[in-house]
């Protein structure tokens, strides 16, 4: 394993991280639910391959991510560096309306009285004192910077968080928050070769802010996995059902993509998904690549991609071969 500061502080973080998501199974997530048990197994797993670094939400499974790994962190929360998130909350006080799933209406509220009180939810959920890092998932222009700041900053102090960060942003959000004083070590934005606009867009800001670039959604929830995912169907609520690449064009584009990428795999001795995130790292020198896991067979193959250094052409290869099908934002 890999591991690098968190923007300008002193917390160390493996490269690839676990995202859970899926750990909070409901609507969105239908292929089943995880236990104690799962979450604790995959503890294990992660902490065997070295990553120390987790990334869950409050809106993951409405609590549920959080409780999961807060009953299966116990006896262990310091070998972990813990994240989750603050703006959306399901708590009817205010804000903007976010979505409505599973009987519960999100909105997003970045005021400092909603933010704190989505750290100590998070605190609660998860039974430990403190939070190494918190992200701000939706940054919300309807309430002011300094405001949001100012909340993070007096919740550092406070020891209830290490550091923070946003997430679902644009450069000129990072900008905003850095002028007021804002330390933010971590963006975590969507990024993946089928579109990787925005993130590049990203890169310049954040390596003039010595800020960490999380990755979600390298993997495209599974559709870079390996050709026969692209069989599976899915249930209308979940979220790979509304995905681009369920329509019969894209899915023949990448058809052709994993035909031209399986040389690859074989010279690299890797899986298609190692390939793919191998092909992440390569885009910026400060990657966090967070990867939604449920299994140790998931740990395992992803850890690899730390081995693979790619040729260049190989990298110029690899993005031709999706190149008619890529798309240009993506909001998930």
């Amino acid at each position: 394993m890999r591991y690098q500061k968190l923007g300008n502080t002193d917390i160390d973080v493996s490269v690839i991280a676990l995202g859970t998501w899926g750990l909070g199974g409901g609507s969105v997530w239908t292929d089943r639910d995880s236990t104690v048990e799962d979450t604790g197994n995959l503890l294990d797993i992660c902490r065997e391959y070295g990553i120390n670094y987790i990334d869950t939400a409050p809106v993951y499974g409405t609590g549920a991510s959080e409780e999961l790994l807060g009953k299966a962190l116990k006896g262990r929360r310091q070998d972990f560096i813990l994240q989750s998130k603050c703006s959306l909350n399901w708590r009817n006080e205010g804000g903007n309306f976010h979505y409505e799933r599973d009987g519960y209406t999100v909105n997003n509220d970045t005021r400092a009285a909603a933010v704190k009180k989505d750290v100590e939810d998070s605190l609660r959920r998860m039974q430990t004192d403190y939070l190494d890092s918190v992200i701000v998932h939706y940054v919300c222009g309807s309430f002011p910077v300094e405001e949001t700041v100012g909340a993070l900053e007096d919740l550092v102090r406070e020891g209830k968080i290490r550091t923070y960060g946003l997430s679902n942003s644009q450069p000129a959000d990072l900008a905003a928050y850095r002028r007021v004083g804002g330390k933010v070590s971590v963006v975590q934005e969507f990024f993946s070769i089928l579109s990787p606009f925005h993130g590049r867009e990203y890169f310049e800001m954040c390596r003039k802010n010595n800020t960490v670039f999380q990755t979600y959604g390298v993997l495209e929830e599974g559709f870079l996995t390996s050709p026969a995912f692209l069989d599976k169907e899915f249930a209308k609520t979940d979220i790979r059902s509304r995905l681009p690449w369920v329509a019969p064009e894209k899915k023949e584009g990448l058809r052709r993509a994993f035909a031209l990428w399986a040389p690859m795999c074989e010279e690299y001795h890797c899986s298609y998904a190692a390939l793919v995130e191998a092909w992440a790292l390569s885009q910026y020198d400060r990657m966090s690549l967070l990867v939604g896991m449920r299994r140790a067979s998931s740990v395992e193959d992803t850890a690899k991609c730390l081995d693979i250094k790619l040729k260049a052409e190989d990298i110029k290869r690899m993005e031709e071969a999706v190149k008619a099908i890529q798309v240009a934002v993506l909001d998930k």
